[in-house]
Order: structure tokens, then C-alpha cells, then sequence
């Protein structure tokens, strides 16, 4: 039996939680989780949340015959504070300065533990997918926005008020290169900053790059579309947007020292995308590389996989 996510061992419960949907499943590693249970996230009620818990628990335990004490982990948007419990998320409110892991294992009667779902990405990855092995693993998630997570020794780190590895906030340090009419704006953030990149970074924020300079509104689909087939509207936009978010990146992994970034979201699981902005990086960090450094997750459900790995750590009592 092993304890690195890869193989099967003892199942514990991870869930995986959007603003939307609940997603829960009885997972034994990384290449054995089993059949995913879904329900609507009651994101305004913490007691209907825990019933919709309650509920799923009981169908994996008559479906895998997954004991009653078994450890459940919640990968979530939002942050948790290490040293309080306290959890912050915009997408389900009723987490908002409640000590949601503690009261929901009252409610559940078994070790509930939480963790951000960049952080699970990043856990994952670098437990059992694209970064084992590595002693420093960062990953870094171009979804909506710009996300990430830091691993070392297998442990994530997890720093003062549960902010490690957001290199999406903070603003940037150069301006907007110029479109034909002048320069760029930076753009408002939703952390109540101007010019971060998670404004032009994510799917979103490829969008109003696209917009910025002036082409007509499309979805991040549709211009990683074009630009793909070659289009030079869409090519002026993505080059833009590895140029601006090289720079943030490079930087992270200057600081960190990671051998291997694992990349996940939407754009962060596009190859092409990833190859280009990873010979950015490469021409903007200190160490010389001629192998790439950035490489999308190879994990299906890396969430449950994260949120699994924590499971086991507290059911441990780690």
C-alpha cells in the first residue's frame, strides 16, 4: 500500500465544489477513483450544504461499502486561513468567516478537512501526476483566472492567512504595450487592485485583451480558435497575452525555485498555448533550461485527487 496518490490504497472521500455542483467520490489514488456523485451546492445555506454532504456520503457508502469513518477533504474555490479555520469564498457565500471544516465535521461526525482547488491541482500534480518526483513543484492555473499552488517534499505549503502561490494578484510591473491608439488600460482586478494578472490572464481576461485592442468581442474559445488556424487578429492577442503574463510567472519560479510547472484550467490544458508561454518563461528566468519547464496536468480529476491526499493526512492526524 502506498501513500504517493498513485496507486490504490484505502479509500477515503474527496469532493470536488463549484459555486454550482458538488462532485464526490470514494477515491483509493490517483488512478483509482471511483464512480462521481453530484449534487447542487446549497451555496447560501451551510446547513443544507452539509445535508447535500450527508446525502452523497451515504450513497458511496451503499454503492463502495466506504467506511463510516472514513476522513472527507473539500477542494474549493476561495482560501482558508491554517491558523484559524476560517474560510473566505466569493462563489459560495455561506462559507464566508465560518469555520467550515470544524462544523462540518460536527455535522458529518468524521475528520472534515478543506483545501483550495488550485492547491488540490497542485498536490495532485506534483504527488501523482506531471511533477512526481520533483522536489519543488508549482502549479499554475489559467481557468476564468489566474490561480496556483506550491508543493515541496510532497507537502503543500500552505503560508500566513492561507494566501501561498496567488502570483494572479499583485500588480504587474511594466504598463500595457501600445495598440494603435495609445496605451492599454490596466484593468480593474477583483481583489480591489489595478493591473494584476489575473485581469488579462485567464479566459476572461484573453477576452478583454481581444477587446483592448480593438478586434471584435469573442469567447477565449473561439480566439484560441483562430488563432490556431492562423488568424492575425487573434495571433496579435495571444502573443500579447504570453508576453504580458511570461513576465509574473518567471518571476514566481525565480522565487520558488520549481523544477516543473504544472498548468491546468481551460487555457493552462491547451499544449499549444502552454509550449508558447513556456519558451517565454524560459527566456525570463535565471536558470537556462532547453527542456521545457511548463507542462499541462495529466490528471482527469485532479481536484479529487488533491482533496483525496489531504483526506489521508487528516484522517492520519498529520
Amino acid at each position: 500500500m502506498t501513500t504517493d496518490g498513485g496507486a490504490a490504497e484505502r479509500r477515503v472521500l474527496a469532493a470536488d465544489v463549484g459555486g454550482s455542483f458538488i462532485r464526490m467520490a470514494a477515491v483509493g489514488g490517483a488512478d483509482d477513483v471511483g464512480a462521481v456523485k453530484r449534487r447542487p451546492t446549497p451555496a447560501d445555506d451551510l446547513t443544507g450544504f452539509a445535508d447535500a454532504l450527508g446525502e452523497l456520503i451515504g450513497e458511496l457508502e451503499t454503492a463502495t461499502g466506504i467506511g463510516r469513518d472514513a476522513p472527507l477533504a473539500l477542494a474549493t474555490a476561495g482560501i482558508v486561513d491554517p491558523d484559524n479555520g476560517l474560510a473566505l469564498a466569493a462563489n459560495i457565500p455561506c462559507f464566508t468567516g465560518e469555520p467550515v471544516a470544524e462544523r462540518l465535521s460536527a455535522a458529518l461526525g468524521r475528520p472534515v478537512g478543506l483545501i483550495n482547488d488550485a492547491d488540490a491541482f497542485a498536490l495532485a500534480e506534483a504527488t501523482a501526476g506531471v511533477g512526481r518526483g520533483q522536489r519543488i513543484v508549482f502549479g499554475a492555473i489559467l481557468g476564468t483566472g489566474v490561480g496556483g499552488g506550491l508543493v515541496v517534499d510532497g507537502r503543500l505549503v500552505r503560508g500566513a492567512g492561507g494566501f501561498t502561490g496567488e502570483w494572479g494578484h499583485g500588480p504587474i510591473a511594466n504598463p500595457l504595450p501600445q495598440n494603435t491608439d495609445g496605451p492599454l488600460p490596466r484593468m480593474a482586478c477583483g481583489c480591489g487592485q489595478v493591473g494584476c494578472a489575473d485581469t488579462f490572464g485567464g479566459a476572461r481576461g484573453l477576452e478583454r485583451l481581444h477587446l483592448a485592442l480593438g478586434h471584435p468581442a469573442a469567447d477565449s474559445h473561439a480566439i484560441v480558435a483562430a488563432w490556431t488556424a492562423g488568424k492575425p487578429a487573434a495571433g496579435r492577442t495571444v502573443a500579447l497575452w504570453a508576453e504580458l503574463l511570461c513576465e509574473p510567472l518567471a518571476l514566481t519560479i525565480n522565487l520558488t525555485g520549481a523544477s516543473i510547472v504544472a498548468t491546468g484550467g481551460g487555457l493552462g490544458s491547451d499544449p499549444a498555448l502552454v509550449a508558447l508561454l513556456d519558451r517565454e518563461v524560459r527566456a525570463r528566468i535565471l536558470r537556462r533550461l532547453d527542456t521545457p519547464l511548463l507542462t499541462p496536468g495529466r490528471l482527469e480529476n485532479a481536484a479529487l485527487v488533491g482533496a483525496a491526499i489531504l483526506a489521508r493526512q487528516i484522517g492520519r492526524g498529520a
